[in-house]
């Protein structure tokens, strides 16, 4: 009897398994199974939609640095200005890029500190750009560089990116900065005795004066003279200027152009503009050469501030950082070989035509040129000061400044 029970159970659950078998045969393809099952899978299914939209979310910040490119006309410089809407500057459309395309939530584009923001160089208004580097913790998106530049005007480029340190302070670590001033050669025509219009070329001999008078600022003085910001007693006057020379001229739009580059430490609020007009006015005729060796000292001196436009931000220089990070392994070092190309294009589609055009159009160096006849070159302090009240309302504001003390 005994036999017989376990035989007709052995039949009983053989009976069960195979109409199991056939019920799951005949369900539709992908079915559950069972009303527990469905309700794991559904909310697996939003899971993963949910995975797909907070992606960004979950994705780490990294500490990284942009490399920059824009022309600067029609901005009130590179520094945002959270409190004044009505200027526009380069960083509003750079933080409104990062936030469209996802690198950045939108609250850190509100209050930039959260990204740990830091520009290298804080060009002012109308002044370009072809090596501006900014640092800051992104989200290490996909093609991050295209979707940046897709939020972009075509005037403002990301034309590289690098990883860094996670303490890495782009205007901190940042040992040199390297100008450029490009300005129709006419500039240096003698007052005298020199064609003054866009016709002027420049000779081989006025070139190598002009390059005898910039090589006078190599090395470590006084520039007190040279911004509106220091006293001649005050420390931080004293500047490093690594070199400065005029290069080749060439001819655009009929107009003959040179480019005057110079690399320093830092430099104070329009202290690159004043020094290239005071070389302009020892060359043209209005001032002794003599008046650069004067400038160093405590006496005040009439320097003359050159015009803004074509002054371009060319490169920044960070040896320290690379010498000790650059092949740990881990970073590479900040320099943009592969990226020259870009940089030259960049410069002839949006920079120099920008200069060229806006020269054609506002003549805003002949219009300077003609002011130089009014500075007198031996005035005393007080003289000086009459002069400055004077030309105030007159002078569109902007400046070089990059380093600690205009920023």
């Amino acid at each position: 009897m005994l036999a017989l029970r376990w035989g007709l159970r052995a039949a009983s659950g053989g009976i069960r398994a195979r109409n199991v078998l056939l019920a799951m045969a005949k369900r539709p393809s992908g079915a559950g199974e069972g009303p527990e099952e469905n309700g794991q899978q559904v909310k697996r299914m939003k899971g993963a939609e949910g995975d797909a939209g907070d992606q960004n979310k979950r994705t780490p910040k990294r500490k990284i640095v942009l490399l920059m490119a824009y022309s600067g006309k029609g901005y009130h410089g590179m520094q945002r200005n959270l409190g004044s809407s009505q200027f526009k500057t380069i960083e509003d459309d750079l933080v409104a890029a990062l936030v469209q395309s996802g690198c950045i939530p939108e609250n850190h584009g509100e209050d930039m500190k959260k990204m740990s923001f830091q520009r290298c160089a804080r060009t002012d208004k109308g002044v370009s750009a072809a090596g501006q580097i900014v640092s800051l913790k992104v989200r290490l998106i996909d093609d991050i560089l295209e979707k940046i530049n897709n939020h972009l005007p075509s005037h403002i480029r990301i034309l590289g990116l690098k990883r860094v340190t996670g303490g890495f302070n782009s205007k901190n670590k940042c040992d040199a900065r390297t100008y450029a001033y490009m300005l129709p050669t006419f500039a240096f025509a003698h007052k005298d005795h020199d064609v003054q219009e866009e016709s002027y070329r420049l000779s081989r001999e006025t070139l190598g004066r002009v390059n005898s008078l910039l090589a006078c600022y190599k090395g470590t003085h006084n520039f007190h003279n040279f911004t509106s910001q220091k006293g001649p007693r005050d420390p931080s006057a004293k500047r490093y200027i690594m070199e400065m020379y005029c290069g080749e001229p060439f001819v655009r739009e009929d107009i003959e152009f040179a480019v005057i580059k110079v690399k320093g430490q830092s430099f104070m609020m329009h202290q690159i503009r004043k020094m290239i007009g005071l070389v302009i006015a020892i060359v043209k005729g209005y001032a002794p050469e003599s008046i650069i060796e004067r400038s160093w000292g405590e006496e005040k001196v009439d320097v003359p501030k050159a015009p803004g436009l074509g002054l371009v931000l060319e490169r920044v220089h960070f040896e320290k950082y690379n010498r000790r990070f650059g092949n740990d392994g881990l970073h590479e070092p900040l320099e943009w070989k592969e990226e020259e190309e870009k940089i030259a294009v960049f410069k002839e589609q949006h920079i120099y035509p920008t200069i060229i055009n806006t020269e054609r159009e506002e003549k805003s160096m002949m219009s300077w040129l003609n002011t130089l006849s009014i500075h007198d070159f031996d005035s005393t302090s007080a003289e000086m000061e009459a002069i400055n009240k004077n030309s105030k309302n007159g002078d569109l504001e902007g400046s070089d400044g990059c380093d600690d003390d205009s920023d």
